[in-house]
């Protein structure tokens, strides 16, 4: 076998590889938002995946690997649509609500998923990608809140302060009720979601709600 033929199949075998991985990494996904992450079983992820279970541990060698990636995955998601609406047009005090709505109108339509992602019970390297995942949440929070200083829209703060209680507010008083069907309807989840980012808002020190 030529040198040429034996690099186009090492070339095609990475994106079949790529694609597998991908595949993998949204079935464990789809069963973390069933089931959490506790009742994920790697058996149960292959059949999802439609892959042998060897093919999974070849790509993921243990289940905190996976779920671990799953969580990098997942957050980094959450962080860039909230990011998005912070770097958009508008005040500061606009732009917090809206990414601080957004997460929590996200949280809303994936509640089991959010509760695995913030307060489920979880192996020791889970819960330091999930802390990963909280900071980057508040450094979205901390860049709008030194802007709206900036533009005295806010009191000068300890920006990391504001941030991360506004993340604390976000994870403990919406997805903590969510995951404990506390709150039984939609209309009293919206209700809630809106108080909590009332809450956020007045805690910098904007007027707008």
């Amino acid at each position: 076998m030529s040198h040429a033929t034996q690099s186009a199949q090492v070339t095609s075998a990475r994106p079949q590889s790529l694609d597998k991985r991908a595949t993998i990494l949204s079935a464990a996904r789809d069963l973390v938002a069933r089931v959490g992450f506790r009742d994920a079983q790697m058996t149960g992820v292959a059949e999802a995946a439609g892959v042998a279970l060897a093919t999974l541990y070849r790509h993921f060698p243990s289940k905190a690997v996976l779920m671990v990636e799953v969580v990098a995955t997942v957050s980094q998601r959450e962080v860039d649509a909230a990011a998005g609406l912070a770097m958009g047009d508008g005040t500061a005090a606009e732009r917090l609500a809206a990414s601080s709505s957004l997460f929590a109108s996200r949280a809303l339509l994936g509640r089991k998923l959010a509760h695995a992602l913030i307060a489920e019970p979880v192996e020791p390297e889970i819960e330091a990608a999930r802390l990963k995942y909280r900071r980057k949440l508040a450094r979205v929070f901390e860049t709008i809140i030194e802007q709206g200083i900036r533009s005295k829209e806010f009191p000068v703060q300890d920006v990391q302060a504001s941030a991360a209680c506004i993340v604390g507010s976000l994870f403990e008083g919406l997805v903590g009720p969510l995951a404990l069907d506390t709150l039984s309807t939609d209309a009293e989840r919206q209700a809630q979601a809106k108080a909590i980012v009332g809450f956020c808002l007045r805690g910098v020190g904007s007027r707008e709600e």
